[in-house]
Formats: structure tokens, sequence, C-alpha cells
């Protein structure tokens, strides 16, 4: 495999030219806020020499650029259900800071992708989207985070969006050198260092052994990849030196979400386990110490839970289901309070078509979470589900205190 490099400015895009077998891959490295890369990419296309285009995109980010009103279509009773709220609602948080961003300083996050979608489309190349889903990364990231550490991270991410805090421009010189997810991710983390596997380096060998792949089934001679400057050279170490023999295989293995640690899938049936025998030892005693117990569980477990959802704003019937199903559900880890408040939340105030176009505006400020319906829901799912999480510890510690001192 040889390398065809070209010396660049300072200022102009970086780029290199790679043999994959009979094959060319030219990379060029972009900033994801500069109309000189989308200007670059406009001619380079142009040029006619490639076959294929290949773009830093999944395939639900490529359909919010073509298809700006596929949010629209959102199933938000199939969101929930599939407990799916929590990554929604940090996607949506991503690409608010990204919004803001792009409001602060005039600019458009992505340009050069959306000019080469739409000029590749006129010469009649074929668009191919390397990079992996933003969900699976959102989980790979997750699981690569050591568990107490998880909260502050993703905690951060959604504080974001209510900060009025400017942007630098300090940040904003890292994005033109990065890559738009570890640039906007980098601002909520205490530690890089475990956000850089799964965001960068899985995902540089993600779009090699989809490059790769997609050269070898469909026989392309000339292909350019656009992809973030900061996923240039990990492309060319994954292509030229680490040579990726079988990429259907690592593309499978990098869209699996590892499992997480054995032993935290047993803690909530652990804690369950404690608060039935705090109700055994109670009842024991006596009927009425035990439902004394009991009833303090059910009011601590389901206020906190209907506070939760009363922050959030939701309807009273949906604040008075988080009162009832919260000290049921704790006791169930199957099922969490905040599905079926959202549930509750959804089927008596529908979200309208009005609210998922407006979802990306709305998204930017506070008031926008708490006005929009379909954010709403999904701030209703959080809260009341922290509510109930909190509320299960502190009914917890309640009763073992009475009954160690009674």
């Amino acid at each position: 495999m040889q390398e065809n490099s070209q010396d660049q400015s300072r200022t102009s895009e970086p780029m290199v030219t790679l043999e994959s077998g009979d094959a060319q891959i030219t990379i060029l490295g972009t900033a994801h806020i500069s109309q000189a890369s989308a200007d670059k990419v406009q001619e380079l296309i142009a040029t006619g020499v490639y076959d294929a285009v290949a773009v830093e995109l999944c395939p639900s980010r490529h359909n919010a650029i073509v298809n700006p009103d596929a949010l629209a279509k959102m199933d938000l009773f199939k969101v929930i259900k599939q407990g799916q709220a929590s990554m929604v609602a940090a996607s949506l948080a991503l690409s608010a800071y990204q919004q803001r961003m792009a409001e602060q300083f005039d600019i458009e996050p992505g340009a050069e992708m959306r000019v080469a979608i739409k000029d590749a489309e006129a010469a009649h190349l074929p668009v191919l989207l390397i990079d992996r889903e933003i969900g699976t990364t959102l989980k790979r990231i997750y699981r690569n985070i050591p568990w107490w550490k998880r909260f502050s991270l993703f905690s951060g991410l959604f504080a974001s969006v209510f900060s009025r805090e400017k942007v630098s421009e300090e940040d904003i010189e890292l994005l033109k050198q990065g890559d738009m997810l570890e640039s906007t991710f980098s601002q909520f983390a205490e530690e890089e260092q475990h956000l850089f596997k799964p965001l960068i380096d899985e995902r540089d060998e993600y779009m090699s052994a989809q490059l790769q792949q997609q050269i070898s089934e469909n026989n392309y001679q000339n292909v350019l990849a656009i992809v973030g400057a900061g996923h240039m050279n990990g492309m060319k170490n994954y292509i030229q030196e680490k040579k990726i023999t079988e990429p259907a295989k690592r593309i499978l293995a990098l869209d699996t979400i590892p499992p997480g640690s054995t032993w935290l899938k047993y803690v909530p049936w652990v804690i369950v386990g404690v608060i039935l025998l705090g109700f055994g030892i109670g009842f024991s005693r006596s009927s009425e110490f035990g439902m004394e117990l009991v009833t303090d569980w059910i009011i601590i477990n389901g206020s906190l839970s209907a506070l939760g959802a009363l922050i959030a704003m939701a309807h009273p019937l949906t604040i008075v289901t988080a009162f009832i199903a919260a000290p049921i559900t704790s006791l169930n880890p199957t099922i969490g309070a905040g599905m079926v408040t959202a549930a509750v939340e959804t089927y008596i105030r529908r979200p309208t078509v009005a609210d998922f176009s407006r979802l990306r505006q709305d998204t930017t400020s506070v008031k926008g979470w708490w006005s929009n319906q379909v954010t709403r829901i999904l701030l209703i799912f959080i809260f009341s589900s922290l509510g109930s999480a909190i509320g299960t510890y502190v009914a917890g510690f309640q009763i073992f205190n009475k009954l160690n001192g009674s």
C-alpha cells in the first residue's frame, strides 16, 4: 500500500491519497464549520475523477440532512417502550449545543457534508455513509466510562443546554481541527481518555473498514472520503499500516454494544430484596409496624417521583400516576417509573406536528425544553425516574432506621 501526500499550507484543507489494492482513496480532512472546506469539497467533486463519495455520516444523521422533517415522524411510544428516551434526549442536547455554537458565530456546522451530498447526487455519484450510528457511539461511550462517572458526564451534557455561557473562541478553534462529536462531548468530560476510544479511535477503524468493504463489494476505483480533520491520521493508519483484513467482521464488532458489568445487573434486585426483607421484619414484629414501613415507602418514593414530574411540568394526572407508579415500579427493576409517566403524558397530551417541527429551535433554550411537548415528555421520563431512584434510597434508609430504632 502506498501513500501519495500533498504539501498543504496551514490554511488549506489537509488531504492524502492512499492506495488500497487496485483502488485509490482520497481522504479530505475538513473543518465542520469552515466554508473553505465546503468549497474544497465542491472543487474536488467537480473534477469528475471520483466514482464514489464517502461522508462522515451515519444513516440517521444523513436522514436529518436530506429529510429535515424526519423528527416529525418520531414514534414517542416506541422510543419510551424500547428504553431509548434518555439516548434521544442526549442526542437532542448534543444538537442543541452545536446549534447554539452555529447561532453565536453565524456558522453552519456540517456545511461540507451538505455540499458533498448535493454535488455527488448532481454528478450521479453514489454517496457512501461510512460513520457509525450516533446512538451506538453514545451507548459505547456509556459502557466505556466507569459507572461512577456516567452521571456526571451526562448531567454535564444536559446542563450545557441550560447554560447561557457563550462558546469560547478556543472551543471553536478546536472544532476546526478535530471532530464534531469529540469537540462537543469534551466540553462535559472530566477525563477525556475515556472518550477517545469510542469517539475517535473506534470510528477511525469503523470508517476505514466501511471504505474497504464498499470498495470490495462495488469495485470502486477512486473514492473521495470527506471526514473531519481529526480522523485523517487514524484512518490513514488503519488503511495503510494495520490493513483491516476482515472489514465486515470489524464493522459488526464495532456495532455491538458491550454488555454492562455483571454485578451491576444484580444491584437493583438486591435492593428490592433488602426492601422486601425490611417489610417482612416489620410485619413480623407487628402488622401496624409493617404497615407503617410500607406507608413510608409509598409516601417517600411516590412523592419524589411526583416531584420530578411536577418539575417537568407534567399534566396533573401524570403527576398522580408518578405517585402511584413509583412505589410499585421500584420493586420491579424491569420497568421504571419514567416509562409509565412518559407513556401516560404522551397519551394525555400528544405532541403536535408543530412541536416536532420546532424541536431543533426549542432545544437550544431552557424555556423551549419545557414548552415543547416532545422534549417535555423526555424531561418527565428523566425527572420522574430520577425522583423514584432517589426515593428508593431515602425510603430504604428511613425503613432500616426505624427497624434499628424500634
